[in-house]
């Protein structure tokens, strides 16, 4: 660096320039570079090529609540390292590195608002923190939300994103699966309708649970959704499988979900949904 350069950024006046990082966005699919305030303001999906790009629970939070008002529930205390795991890292530093990036606790969060007018708790899972995997603090958090939707008498939706089970919590993040099932029984038993939007990518142990057991199934377009890896599959059946296998096209034409939605429309969808599913419920 000049000493000239050193005077400038030094002065208190000087505003600092714009550079690509924080101007530009590179679609993941196209490889195309989009402005990244026309990408926010598309929801980060790509105007070129229409690519859903992934997000978090507080831009998903933002997009699907009315006027994006909504209050965070508190998540349930969980275990955080209860067999004291260690890879190639301790997993408490995973966890903190996790932590560090997303600015969550965990990878599921809830958050009570309304959709079209009506009440509704939704639950978000984050492919940001850790694959968005599945482990106890997974689980607690999305019983917690299944409780609460009991508890306020109103529908439960899920927005599930994930690589599967926490490996690193081995046999406790498998029994979140049958633990959210049983929750799930008790919202039916209340009446209570639960909706789930699968994101890309929806895989392993939380397609083997909760986010097949909707009683309506949406999916963004493209989205990855299904239990073992198309290679896995292949490399056990030794057979090519079809193009766009897992994706959320095909799965809706072989009846697996119910409609696949784009992201500018799924609010409206969903108040369409909870309005036909728990009329009852209107503001």
């Amino acid at each position: 660096m000049s000493w000239l350069d050193r005077v400038r950024n030094a002065l208190p006046f000087t505003a600092k320039r714009d550079t690509a990082d924080n101007l530009w966005h590179k679609c993941r699919q196209c490889q195309q570079m989009v402005f990244v305030k026309e990408w926010e303001d598309n929801l980060n999906v790509c105007p070129r090529c229409d690519h859903h790009d992934r997000i978090g629970a507080k831009e998903r939070f933002a997009q699907l609540f009315d006027r994006g008002l909504h209050e965070i529930l508190p998540a349930p205390a969980a275990p955080e390292d209860p067999l004291k795991f260690r890879d190639t890292k301790k997993y408490v530093d995973r966890i903190k590195a996790a932590r560090a990036s997303t600015g969550d606790r965990d990878a599921y969060q809830n958050g009570f608002g309304r959709i079209d007018g009506r009440p509704v708790v939704v639950g978000v899972q984050d492919f940001a923190f850790m694959g968005g995997s599945m482990g106890v603090a997974v689980g607690e958090a999305f019983v917690a939300g299944v409780e609460e939707a009991i508890k306020r008498g109103c529908p439960y939706v899920a927005v599930t994103a994930a690589g599967g089970a926490r490996m690193q919590e081995g046999t406790l993040s498998l029994m979140q699966m049958p633990r959210a099932t049983v929750a799930l029984a008790r919202l039916r038993r209340a009446g209570l309708p639960y909706i789930v939007l699968l994101t890309d990518p929806t895989t392993g142990g939380v397609t083997a649970s909760y986010a097949m057991l909707g009683d309506v199934q949406i999916s963004e377009p493209r989205a990855l959704i299904g239990f073992a890896g198309q290679r896995v599959i292949e490399n056990t059946i030794r057979e090519k499988l079809p193009e766009g296998f897992q994706r959320a096209e095909y799965l809706l034409d072989h009846g697996m979900i119910d409609m696949v939605v784009h992201r500018k429309d799924l609010p409206a969808t969903l108040g369409r949904l909870i309005a036909y599913l728990a009329p009852e419920k209107a503001a």
